[in-house]
């Protein structure tokens, strides 16, 4: 049986940039073995599978696997996955819920003059802090030393929305750039908490890159070794939720602009909000444009029950 697929770049308002990621529609019948083959086939960093929803309530079943693993929850599949279904779409809705291993994930779908510009996904959990690291145990980790760590604003923690990262702010855009995974400090300290990937921020953008609030990068475990992702959208919400946890202000929401992907030559954009009522976190967001980039079919040949 062919399988439609759509492949779009997340993040980006143009072809090239931002994370791909490619969304198999009609995924019904598929083993997760077939799943996980085909996401390694694509070997985007991510592939999503739509399938019909357990309760009729909600839009969609997704399912969402890395070319080595399933994940419970990212960002940028949902985005996508979202921005795919309602251009799809025969009735527009202005709102998509999924069903995921993590929870509910809403999808709010943005459109000027008819068409999907954009969308903006609620995190399906509250945010969770778990292990702390030390600046030089960070360091190591991307091939810096513990003074190109910051520490004072927050402490290196893994957090989660949804799906855990180990997430640390460094000193400089130039620590940025400079930064390299390492092998043996990965192999060393993960998994922990369920977490396998460091995602690390800077406040310390240039004009040039402007609007960015910060500018991030976040390295993992591939099918090839460790690599780059050109922007994550569950680590910056998760990011994101964290910053506001530790802000001083009570009532509003907090939003910022997240640059990603920009040294690796696949600029993204990921726009975060994240609401807080009485000193609490209500819910945490990130949002973004979509391009559509190609459109096919693939067939399994034996048996797919």
């Amino acid at each position: 049986m062919q399988r439609r697929y759509i492949t779009v770049d997340v993040f980006t308002d143009r072809a090239f940039g931002g994370n791909p990621l490619a969304v198999v529609l009609d995924a019904q019948g598929l083993s997760t073995a077939q799943m996980q083959a085909i996401a390694t086939e694509f070997n985007y960093s991510e592939t999503t599978f739509v399938l019909p929803p357990q309760d009729k309530a909600n839009d969609a079943q997704v399912r969402i696997f890395t070319p080595v693993r399933e994940l419970p929850f990212a960002g940028h599949p949902n985005v996508g996955t979202a921005f795919v279904l309602a251009q799809l779409a025969k009735e527009p809705k202005a709102r998509l819920i999924f069903e995921e291993k993590a929870g509910l994930v809403p999808v709010d779908i943005a459109r000027e003059g008819g068409r999907v510009v954009a969308t903006e996904l609620t995190a399906p959990q509250p945010l969770l802090r778990l292990s702390q690291f030390s600046a030089g145990e960070v360091a190591s980790l991307i091939s810096l030393t513990a003074d190109d760590v910051r520490t004072d604003r927050q402490a290196p923690q893994v957090v989660g929305v949804g799906t855990p990262f180990l997430v640390f702010e460094v000193a400089s855009r130039d620590a940025v750039r400079r930064a390299k995974p390492d092998a043996a400090a990965f192999a060393r300290f993960f998994p922990r908490d369920g977490a396998f990937s460091a995602y690390f921020y800077t406040r310390d953008v240039p004009v040039a890159e402007a609007p960015c609030d910060l500018q991030a990068r976040m390295f993992f475990p591939g099918s090839s070794g460790l690599i780059e992702d050109p922007a994550t959208g569950s680590a910056t919400v998760a990011a994101a939720a964290l910053l506001a946890a530790l802000d001083a202000l009570r009532d509003g929401d907090l939003k910022l602009t997240v640059g990603q992907g920009f040294d690796m030559g696949r600029p993204s954009l990921l726009l975060t909000r994240v609401r807080k009522q009485n000193g609490a976190i209500i819910s945490a967001h990130v949002g973004g444009a979509c391009v559509q980039m190609m459109e096919g079919t693939l067939s399994i040949a034996g048996n797919e029950g």
